[in-house]
């Protein structure tokens, strides 16, 4: 019998052959090439190698002493040999022939390809309709193979007796050797029944055998009576929750777990086996489906909270809210059987689906790096997906691809797909091209089992599998539920609209409760009246819960924040801000740091370039002076020194994009070994993580974002490479940054560095589209906030985020330090320069940093122009870098005393008072707003309307800048030429 045949059952390609062993070195032809071999041993044992010289010798003899391979030989190869001899040789034995080789070649074969190839056949959906155009095998849940693979070989081999290799578990204790009907019976229980497992892709051997243990020794599913009834009481919860919604709420919308029941008991499972291995906050993301469940059963959230969602109740607190299968939420927890307490975290999630995955790996990180764990033992992030959205959205590929970078990798999680195998109304065929919705899985070498969702103990085996994987390797692992859903996309969706055939078949299955509850029930496990004492318990809970929610006048937004900051607000006055101006001695300390090499006995060699960079920077502080990359420099300085953790995480920001920033250095001639300054400036200094990320927006700025969200004490930094770039992650700025406090009263301090400036670098390297954001800044602009004390830190309060574009580095350094001196969190969107980061001009005094002086929102005219307001003709008001652009025009064409020109460094909130000042400043001025963006693009529109409240229409806004146009900028020299001689001559122009 051929090795080919065997492996026709599973409708291989014959060159699958070479992969039976881990490392393979045997093709399709290995009884051919051993016949070679020994034929050229018979004419001359010198012309083969030694080691076939000795086998060939020991196995002719008859001896029993297995042969063993010399180093040089692959280990794979020595060892099947080795089993081979092991068997066919003893005293007086026959010599080995070709027919043994290659039955032993064959079996290896064939167990090689039930591990890897099994869950093609596997029984994984309870509907049958996977892929039923594609499999044609019968499968046995007992255990027996179907007779299509039994026909394959010849019947005397089916009884004979072969030595199992070490690649297998499916032997019992002390069993060496079994019959190769009993090696088949035993793979199809292992690989065909309600569990497909993909692993074998994975090259570390420790790892595949951790689950071949898991899948294939004897007995491994067996589970006991305790288990049964905890999963069972579980299940019953799941379902009688839902049917509890369904009852009171028939026309509601709750996206309800049906036909997936068992994601919830495995869930729990997964949490409950996790906390026995040390974990004690688990962080979840989760879509809307399942979610009210997840909050009810894993969470524990008081009931009447819930229900009071399906209320048209008035909110009692501010904010917008959100519907009620988006919130968060955050609990503490006892596992009774271990009696550890542990927390649960469930990140709030707007609909754009997973796009809260990469924020949960952020919080998580943040979790591990502010209790030490730098193993992960105590923190996990669980991430829930819905099985179209898991192969459809790009941000899955971008959060995977975080999972073992040093700095973003969270340890390992556990991902859950909850297949309902249909996304909205489409089927699988036509929204995905892989197999298998989970195959991004294998990018990280993660293993994945598919489950069958109507077969409980199946469940609860993968569960207790993935947390034992995390625990004890700290990767990835991923679940694939397969099941179905029972209603629509929501419960008043008509899916026969679309899916006509699965949702007939859905209509006449048992719910999963009703059939486990049945084998238990035929088992002995349980008594009819033991389950209607679980229905009725859970059934007046939720009565009891009915009644107190009905008495609610009132629903409190609070209630569901997912990430409380325990005593930061407490105690505080929101209306007060802690200095940002720091002592001289702490600028000149970290000044002459950052200017200087590592010590001497480091043996540093730094690029030449570092050095001259170095130098100039320490002439710049022998000078008292600082440029932008001082700036930033000082801004995390400080803080370090005052105990605030600082992270700045991006695309090359480590260099930064235009270097600039050189937070790292990289010695010249031995690799990977690196310096940060700023990691050694002082003894008790806070820990500074710089980090380069990995090319990626949507993935990064979320993980950042989560990692923000942990704790308010710190300062987290995102950069984009370009500020064009951001809009790749536009879906985390307007979901979770915008309004993510409105939604969720989820206050968030991170800094969003956007480089932007026209420098004619073309469409793409030009503008950070400032009027995007601007435009989603929640102040009025026909409603100016009364003019009393405290109106700056009030705005500051009030407002969704911040928009500023800084012209100096000393505002630089104080708006970072004001992000931490608030009492209370903000996002910061910070236009940064490109040009203005080595502009002879751009440089600000330690003066303007040291204490009692602080940010200033309006930098106003300060030149001649400001000692004659009265015949001042024109005064520009302009933001960020144009103005180092009109001050270069007036330079050259002498413009002296008749124009003033004031900056707005934060444009939002919008600083009334100081304008108005300014205005009154200049009663005979014709007011102009100059900018380099394109009309229907950059501040003009929103300034304008701000401008025309504040005068009350009474003086006229002129426009200075380019033309309107879709693109944001020209990619022709000659043409920014000319835009730029035309600002020009309107900058001067009277």
């Amino acid at each position: 019998m051929s090795s080919l045949k065997l492996f026709s059952f599973l409708k291989l390609a014959p060159q699958c052959l070479r992969y039976y062993s881990e490392a393979s070195f045997l093709t399709g032809t290995s009884s051919q090439y051993i016949e070679d071999m020994y034929n050229a041993w018979l004419k001359d044992p010198n012309s083969v190698h030694v080691s076939w010289d000795s086998f060939f010798r020991n196995t002719t003899q008859g001896l029993s002493q297995p042969y063993h391979a010399p180093p040089n030989l692959a280990p794979s190869k020595g060892a099947l040999i080795s089993q081979v001899a092991a068997v066919a040789s003893a005293p007086q034995a026959a010599p080995l022939d070709e027919r043994t080789i290659e039955d032993h070649l064959a079996v290896q074969a064939v167990i090689r390809s039930y591990q890897a190839r099994g869950h093609l056949v596997a029984k994984l959906d309870p509907l049958e309709i996977m892929f039923n155009d594609k499999t044609t095998t019968t499968v046995s849940q007992t255990g027996t193979p179907p007779d299509e693979i039994l026909r394959t070989f010849r019947l005397e081999n089916l009884d004979k007796v072969y030595k199992l290799p070490s690649s297998t578990y499916i032997g019992a204790e002390g069993e060496k050797k079994l019959p190769l009907r009993e090696i088949l019976h035993r793979l199809e229980l292992a690989y065909c029944r309600h569990i497909g497992v993909e692993y074998m892709y994975i090259d570390d051997l420790e790892q595949r055998d951790f689950i071949r243990r898991r899948m294939e020794a004897p007995g491994v599913l067996n589970q006991t009576t305790v288990q049964k009834k905890l999963t069972l009481t579980r299940l019953i919860r799941t379902v009688e929750f839902e049917n509890f919604l369904a009852k009171k709420w028939a026309s509601e919308k709750r996206f309800g777990i049906e036909g997936c029941d068992m994601f919830i008991p495995g869930l729990e499972q997964i949490i409950d086996k996790s906390t026995e291995y040390g974990v004690d906050h688990f962080f979840l993301g989760l879509s809307h489906r399942g979610r009210l469940n997840t909050l009810a059963n894993i969470l524990r959230k008081p009931l009447y909270q819930i229900f009071n969602q399906f209320v048209p109740l008035e909110p009692a607190d501010l904010g917008s809210g959100d519907v009620k299968y988006h919130h968060g939420s955050h609990t503490e927890r006892t596992n009774h059987l271990t009696q550890k307490r542990y927390k649960i975290t469930l990140l709030a999630n707007p609909s754009h689906l997973e796009s809260v995955n990469a924020v949960v790996l952020g919080r998580t990180r943040a979790e591990q790096f502010y209790k030490g764990d730098d193993e992960g033992k105590k923190s996990l992030a669980i991430l829930i997906h819905g099985d179209a959205a898991f192969c459809g959205q790009g941000v899955n590929y971008e959060s995977y691809g975080l999972s073992y970078l040093p700095n973003y990798t969270t340890h390992g999680a556990i991902c859950f797909i909850v297949n309902n195998q249909v996304g909205f109304t489409t089927d699988p065929r036509f929204s995905r091209s892989s197999r298998y919705c989970s195959d991004l899985g294998k990018v990280v070498n993660a293993p994945i089992f598919h489950v069958n969702a109507d077969d409980p103990e199946s469940v609860i085996h993968v569960c207790n599998i993935a947390a034992e994987w995390r625990a004890k390797f700290h990767k990835d692992i991923i679940i694939d539920l397969v099941g179905y859903r029972r209603h629509g996309h929501n419960e008043a969706d008509e899916p026969m609209f679309t899916q006509p055939l699965m949702y007939t078949k859905i209509k006449n299955i048992a719910s999963i409760e009703t059939k486990y509850s049945d084998e238990l029930l035929k088992e002995k496990v349980v008594t009819k009246e033991e389950i209607q004492h679980v229905k009725d318990d859970y059934n007046k809970l939720c009565e009891n819960e009915y009644v107190k929610a009905s008495k609610q006048t009132q629903i409190f937004i609070k209630d569901w924040l997912d990430s409380p900051w325990s005593g930061f607000f407490e105690g505080k006055d929101p209306l007060k801000v802690s200095p940002t101006g720091v002592p001289e001695v702490t600028l000149a300390h970290i000044g002459n740091v950052v200017s200087s090499p590592p010590p001497p006995n480091l043996d540093f060699v730094l690029h030449k370039g570092i050095i001259r960079i170095l130098n100039q920077r320490q002439a710049m502080v022998e000078k008292r002076q600082i440029d932008w990359a001082l700036g930033e420099a000082m801004a995390i300085g400080s803080l370090l020194k005052e105990g605030i953790h600082v992270r700045l995480s991006g695309e090359d920001v480590e260099r930064g994009t235009f270097s600039h920033r050189h937070h790292v250095y990289h010695h010249q001639t031995v690799d990977k070994m690196t310096y940060q300054p700023l990691s050694d400036v002082f003894s008790d200094q806070a820990l500074y993580i710089v980090c380069n990320s990995s090319l990626s927006e949507y993935g990064v700025l979320g993980f950042e974002v989560g990692y923000s969200l942990a704790s308010p004490n710190a300062l987290v930094i995102w950069e984009a490479q370009f500020g064009d770039f951001y809009n790749t992650a536009q879906c985390i700025m307007d979901q979770f940054l915008c309004c993510g406090q409105a939604k969720w009263m989820r206050q968030n301090g991170i800094i969003v560095l956007l480089p932007h400036g026209f420098d004619g670098m073309g469409p793409e390297h030009s503008s950070g589209r400032p009027e995007r954001f601007l435009q989603n800044c929640d102040d009025d602009p026909d409603v100016i906030p009364p003019f009393e004390p405290d109106f700056a830190i009030k705005q500051l309060q009030a407002c969704n985020w911040i928009v500023a574009n800084c012209s100096t580095p000393a505002n630089l350094f104080h708006i970072w330090r004001r992000q931490v001196a608030l009492h209370f969190r903000k996002p910061l969107m910070l236009f940064s320069p490109k040009n203005l980061l080595r502009h002879p001009e751009c440089k600000s005094s330690f003066d303007e940093m040291l204490e009692g002086t602080e940010f200033r929102r309006v930098i106003p005219e300060s030149g001649p122009p400001s000692q004659d307001p009265q015949n001042v003709k024109k005064l520009i008001l302009c933001t960020g870098k144009v103005y180092y652009d009109i001050m270069e025009v007036f330079k050259k064409r002498n413009v002296v005393k008749k124009i003033a020109v004031t900056r707005i460094e934060q444009l939002s909130p919008f600083p009334y008072d100081l304008l108005k000042v300014e205005f009154e400043k200049y009663p005979n001025a014709k007011i102009c707003w100059a900018q380099e963006e394109h009309k229907n693009a950059g501040p003009y529109y929103y300034v304008l309307a701000r401008l025309n409240t504040l005068l009350n229409r009474a003086r006229e806004v002129h426009y200075i800048g380019r033309a309107v146009s879709a693109a944001p900028a020209t990619g022709t020299k000659a043409v920014h030429l000319k835009e730029l001689e035309m600002l020009a001559n309107e900058f001067v122009a009277l």
